[in-house]
């Protein structure tokens, strides 16, 4: 047993552990409940409002919630959160000895000393259930882990299994007709939610507990004939498997533990057993001298288990989860589920290697300890508990890794710690004797060796060398040279860890972390409140290493700091820069990433390497560079001055470490161009050449370039360079120097003078201005969220919110500023296009294309700017109400919840363009400085030169009356010529009269299209096309629609109909052509009915559905209509967006357009 906490305190009567934090709470006979942290060891709450002892408690499995149940009848709901009781149940007569809630059911199970058990609905607060045919005391009650089961036992000898499946069936599905006429009957004449299915005899005295296997059709029960029973179950009956004989006395509590195949029981004979469940033996007993126990509990999800008993209660593991393990370069062996196998780090790749052996005893705690590893022979050492304490040696063949079906027989042997030592040499510790025995690899002894200390376990400490460890010391022992090469004080260790180098040693205790020199000097020590678990060494010499819940760090001084809080146990490999290799209890390796900043700042602080350490105080970085005054930091911190725009520390950082190449290049862009020529000269003095010829270049002085090519014997480049810059003394000297050797100048070239460049800033340092952030700077939208949420959620889930960049003036006139189609002059000839799209048998549309965006985005300033005044921006929004002068003055929330108000729109992203085109428009932007952003300025309507700089004017919109005419000209010739989607995406958000004339077109378009897309059904199609002909539209377009709706009715027989739609083309001045064919028509429908009934009366007038496309007739009740573009809907599409604008919600309470500020006045 691996006892992981303790307390003491009164009789523990009820436990159990929370599913997912490590708490357990205890239920004391004095009537306290206690909530222990089992992992910090702490007592966290205690509940006493129970009147008496209080024998059964059980937590939720999701909720915060816990139930108990006292000597005082009492069932209690406690919120362990609020740390307080919910609410009482009142029922029982007597004491109640167990609760249990369902794990899926909103129910709670309690069994009493009334004889009864009940169920409850602790959502409603009533019993839903009582279960009555024990006839003594019910000792406990359960509900089966997945099943629609309870399981009782009593003191009346019998166990029993009850049915509750129709207490689920009426809670689930009470609405079911039959169900409930059996309800109501059940109601009237009593029925049973729950029946006994099975009774189990077999115990000669009565039963204190039972309980289901977690998986299996298998019950196990404890009672105070000393006997442990196993039943098994099938749908009709459940019989006695076998009796678990061993106990003393009455047996208490008994389970299936819920990952082993084993049985726990406990007894009032002061111990706890394990039994193995197949082969139905004893496998340990643990006992205590004077405590009896009373309850078990078991952890739901891991290894754990509690036991209660007279005196306080026990945290306990059977066997150690940690699996053994062994790092070797880049690979690590480990063993999981019965096989040796590896991991690699660099591919990340696992391998199983070889089968282990499985001991042939049946106790715990058999599984490998520790793990030791020979990488030049592939020799494998695994130690375990099996036979008091052995050792396996297994040899690998580096061709049978992977290969599951290799198995070799191990070589065995006694010995309860072994490692390896040399290449070939193994130590194994002999306890009785303590002396280690050298053996080969052959198992075969080679030396023996007694030790300096009394060892209980060794270690790896370089080769030949040994780590011994004692209860309270460890020591390095030389078993060649028989010498301890150094001992150290320390509690007693559970784990060593090297560092790579072997130059460092971490000494891992239950409590502690001890970091060493390879001759054992303290270094430093750690302390932890709660059990440290593993570790390893980064390549910096920081020691990472874990505890139960945390991940946290070492540095060589001692100073320690968590990296990350950890959900389950890990145990630690390998640390490789910010990665951390690991394994957790299931054997599975992890890689687990961190940030590993804080600890690695701390070293560079620590080994006074200042490169990482940066602060930005660009004054005290020059005071520190002056006292490390080294090159490299010279070099950094001026990186991190030409960062800041300090040009002055820059040069002196340059000068310091004599980087005359960037000093040079600095001068230069910083406009010192006498000091670029002082470069020139110190660059002639070194003898550098290539330096020099770069300055001269700086400066644009082709006369020195000359010189310096002279000097360095490049006559004929010298000589070009002359001739190209019309030297032409120099040239001639130079020509009489080359002789015939004079290069000839290629032909039709055109030479320019290369000029310096103009410098970014006037000679200095930028300027910085200390700012402030402004309060609604990027948090604007949080100011008015509650007054139109659901508005702003739109908005910003496309681009209400979003950072938009300043915009390069170029880019504005580049893209022209105007985004709209260009249209000819004067009216287009309409005739003359008419019916080019109109196939009346067929219409062919163009497929559709994006609609262009507004190029450029709009400016967002993220900081305000420390100005006296206003900006013209912000004059404009607290003056307007107007949405579109919003939008100009960058406010494109403020503009969206307007146009919500005003228009009910809900749909912003159409009019992100508009927007933007808005924004950018009735602004200008002004470039200062190279280096600088560009200015924006506002442009104000109707400023001039003579108004005070105090009055502002509103913006100048870049839309007018006259651009939205143009383009609606434009939709009118895409709808003519047939072009649907074109004339479809002309949108107009500014005037009435021209938002019902779109509004008509779109419906109709849309009908059309819809049209084109049924094929099959006829009746719809003379529909849409007779609803397209009630659009209001140019008489153009009318005749076109009337003559293709003539058309169709008149090919499916709808003769009534298609002489209608030839009268109505008549009285639009049709062409000759076009009243020829309505003539005809009129005549060969004389007197004839309609073969189809079509959803259309031309009689009763109406308008048409903008979403279902269906007439809504004079007179009928409950249409609605979009605010904004004023389109019918029948009242089932209220709430949704306009289909026909989409922009606005249909039915949405609004004010009404706001298109001038006129109507403000």
């Amino acid at each position: 047993m691996l006892t992981k906490f303790e307390t003491k305190s009164n009789r523990v009567k009820g436990l159990s552990f929370h599913p997912r934090r490590p708490w357990i709470l205890a239920s004391l006979h004095s009537g306290v409940i206690q909530m222990w942290d089992y992992r910090m060891g702490t007592l966290l709450d205690r509940f006493d409002e129970h009147d008496g002892p209080v024998r059964g408690v059980h937590f939720h499995a999701t909720q915060p919630l816990f139930v108990s149940g006292g000597d005082d009848y009492k069932i209690k709901v406690w919120n362990y959160k609020t740390h307080r009781c919910l609410f009482t149940l009142h029922g029982h007569l007597d004491y109640i000895r167990t609760v249990q809630f369902h794990h899926e059911y909103p129910w709670i199970v309690s069994a009493s000393d009334d004889q009864t058990i009940r169920i409850w609905n602790w959502q409603s607060r009533t019993c839903v259930a009582v279960l009555t045919g024990h006839n003594h005391y019910v000792m406990c009650a359960s509900f089966h882990p997945k099943e629609d089961l309870v399981v009782s036992a009593s003191l009346d000898q019998t166990v029993r299994v009850w049915d509750i499946g129709a207490l689920r069936k009426k809670t689930v599905s009470p609405a079911d007709d039959i169900l409930r006429l059996t309800q109501m009957n059940t109601d009237l004449f009593g029925g049973v939610d729950a029946v006994v299915k099975y009774v189990l005899e077999g115990h000669d005295r009565g039963v204190n507990w039972a309980s289901f296997h977690p998986s299996l059709p298998l019950i196990v029960s404890g009672a105070d004939d000393r006997q442990v029973k196993l039943w098994r179950m099938n749908d009709t009956k459940a019989w006695e498997v076998d009796t678990l004989r061993g106990h003393m006395n009455n047996v208490s509590c008994v389970m299936f533990h819920a990952k082993q195949d084993i049985i726990v029981s406990n007894s009032e004979d002061k111990s706890i057993r394990i039994w193995d469940a197949t082969k139905r033996t004893g496998i340990q007993t643990f006992r205590r001298e004077h405590d009896r126990f009373w309850i078990l509990a078991a952890h739901p999800e891991m290894n754990l288990l509690a036991a209660g008993h007279d005196s306080g209660m026990i945290v306990f593991k059977l066997e150690r989860e940690r699996p053994a393990f062994c790092v070797s370069g880049d690979t690590v062996f480990y063993v999981k589920d019965r096989f040796l196998r590896f991991y690699e780090y660099s591919t990340q790749k696992e391998v199983q290697v070889a089968p282990i052996r499985r001991p042939g005893s049946v106790s715990l705690n058999q599984s490998p300890r520790t793990l030791s590893y020979s990488p030049t022979e592939n020799a494998v050492l695994i130690c375990s508990d099996a036979d008091g304490g052995s050792y396996e040696l297994y040899i690998v063949p580096k061709d049978s890794a992977g290969r599951s079906d290799y198995l070799q027989e191990a070589k065995k042997g006694a010995g309860g710690s072994a490692v390896f030592v040399a290449r070939n040499r193994f130590a194994v510790l002999e306890k009785s004797s303590n002396q280690v025995l050298v053996r080969n690899l052959k198992n075969e002894i080679v030396k023996k060796s007694p030790l300096p200390i009394a060892t209980d376990a060794i270690y790896y400490a370089g080769t030949g060398n040994l780590l011994c460890k004692a209860e309270d010391r460890v020591a390095i022992y030389d078993l060649q040279q028989r010498l301890v090469l150094g001992e150290l004080q320390t509690p007693a260790v559970k784990y060593v860890v090297w560092s790579t180098d072997m130059e460092s040693v971490a000494l891992l205790s239950k409590h502690a972390v001890v970091i060493a020199s390879k001759k054992l000097v303290h270094r430093c020590t750690l302390h932890e409140t709660i059990r440290v678990k593993s570790g390893a060494w980064d390549e910096n010499g920081v020691f990472i290493y874990t505890t139960l819940n945390h991940m946290k760090y070492c540095l060589p001084n001692g100073d320690s700091g968590i990296i990350k809080t950890l959900d389950v146990p890990i145990y630690i490999t390998r640390v490789v820069g910010n990665n951390i290799f690991c394994l957790d209890r299931d054997g599975k390796n992890k890689l687990i990433a961190v940030d590993a900043s804080e600890y690695i700042f701390k070293l560079a602080l620590l080994r006074k390497r200042y490169g990482p350490c940066y602060d930005g105080n660009i004054q005290i970085a020059v005071a520190s560079a002056k006292e490390i005054d080294d090159k490299d930091h010279w070099y950094r911190l001026g990186i991190e001055a030409l960062r800041q725009g300090n040009v002055g520390i820059v040069e002196y950082a340059y000068q310091r470490t004599k980087n005359f190449e960037r000093l040079a290049f600095l001068y230069l862009i910083t406009g010192y161009l006498d000091k670029v020529g002082f470069m020139c000269k110190i660059a002639g003095q070194n003898n550098n050449l290539m330096g020099q010829f770069h300055n001269a270049l700086y400066l644009g002085d082709a006369k020195k370039r000359v010189e310096i090519l002279e000097n360095a014997g490049q006559l004929p480049l010298a000589y070009v360079t002359a001739v190209t810059h019309g030297l032409t003394e120099i040239a001639e000297r130079i020509a009489a120097e080359l002789g015939e050797n004079v290069p000839a100048l290629p032909e039709g070239k055109s030479h320019s003078l290369l000029i310096p460049p103009a410098p970014l800033t006037a000679c200095g340092d930028w300027p910085l201005l200390r700012v402030m952030r402004g309060i609604f700077e990027g948090g604007l939208d949080a100011t008015g969220r509650a007054e139109l949420e659901e508005d702003d959620e739109a908005a910003g889930a496309d681009w209400g919110d979003e950072d938009l960049d300043i915009v390069d003036a170029s880019e504005v006139v580049a893209n022209g500023g105007d985004g709209f189609v260009d249209v000819e002059e004067g009216e287009p000839n309409e005739e003359d296009g008419e019916e080019g799209g109109w196939d009346l048998e067929d219409l062919e549309l163009p497929p559709e294309t994006e609609t262009p965006k507004a190029a450029g985005n709009a400016r967002s300033a993220v900081f305000v700017a420390p100005t006296p005044g206003i900006p013209v921006s912000q004059i404009w929004t607290q003056r307007s109400s107007l949405a579109g002068e919003h939008a100009a003055a960058g406010n494109f929330d403020t503009a969206m919840r307007l146009l919500s108000r005003q228009l009910g729109i809900k749909n912003f992203a159409p009019l992100k363009p508009l927007f933007l085109d808005l924004h950018m428009g009735s602004h200008t932007y002004l470039r200062a400085l190279a280096a600088a952003p560009v200015i924006s300025v506002a442009v104000e309507k109707g400023w001039s030169e003579s108004a005070s700089p105090n009055v502002r004017g509103p913006p100048a919109l870049v839309f007018s009356f006259s651009q939205l005419e143009d383009r609606l000209k434009a939709a009118y010739k895409a709808t003519t010529e047939g072009k649907f989607p074109e004339a479809l995406r002309q949108e107009v958000d500014e005037v009435k009269e021209l938002i019902e004339i779109v509004r008509e077109y779109v419906l109709g378009l849309k009908m059309e299209l819809k049209r084109k897309e049924l094929k099959d059904d006829v009746t719809r199609q003379q529909e849409l096309a007779a609803y397209f002909t009630n659009c209001k539209l140019q008489r153009v377009h009318m005749r076109l629609v009337l003559a293709s709706a003539m058309a169709l009715c008149f090919k499916q027989r709808n003769y009534a109909t298609a002489a209608h739609f030839a009268r109505m083309l008549l009285e639009n001045s049709p062409q000759e052509a076009q009243a020829r064919k309505a003539r005809q028509v009129m005549q060969a429908c004389q007197d004839k009915e309609d073969s189809h009934q079509l959803n259309y009366d031309f009689r009763n007038p109406f308008v048409v559905c903008g979403a279902t496309y269906v007439p809504i007739y004079r007179g009928q009740k409950g249409d609605v209509s979009c605010p904004y573009c004023g389109s019918r809907f029948v009242p089932s599409i209220e709430g949704q967006l306009c289909t026909i604008c989409e922009l606005a919600t249909v039915g949405a309470d609004a004010s009404g357009l706001l298109c001038s500020p006129t109507q403000l006045r």
